[in-house]
């Protein structure tokens, strides 16, 4: 039991923080009128009367990309030297399955 005494300051810390922000949002929140029902519903109406307005952006949008559901993996070039052969090409292809274990 000894050993959780540590914890004892960070919780009277925690405690103590959440009393103050509790009382001064609750101090805050008794300072602002109340508007009545009129005046609340000529204000949602003009809200939802404005037209829209959509951020400014630096660049244009792009259209999406049309996806096909298929994942496809770009390949790498085949580099072929000059000086192998086709029978020295075609080996190497078939070792290059091979892995290590």
């Amino acid at each position: 039991m000894e050993i959780l005494l540590w914890l004892v300051p960070a919780a009277v810390v925690t405690v103590v923080a959440m009393l103050w922000v509790a009382w001064s949002g609750s101090a805050r929140r008794a300072g602002r009128g109340t508007i009545d029902r009129d005046e609340a519903a000529r204000r949602i109406g003009e809200a939802l009367g404005r037209e829209g307005r959509r951020p400014g952006y630096a660049a244009p949008r792009r259209a999406p990309e049309q996806s096909t559901g298929v994942a496809v993996r770009r390949t790498r070039p085949v580099v072929v030297k000059p000086d192998e052969t086709a029978a020295e090409t075609a080996a190497d292809e078939r070792g290059s399955d091979r892995r290590a274990s």
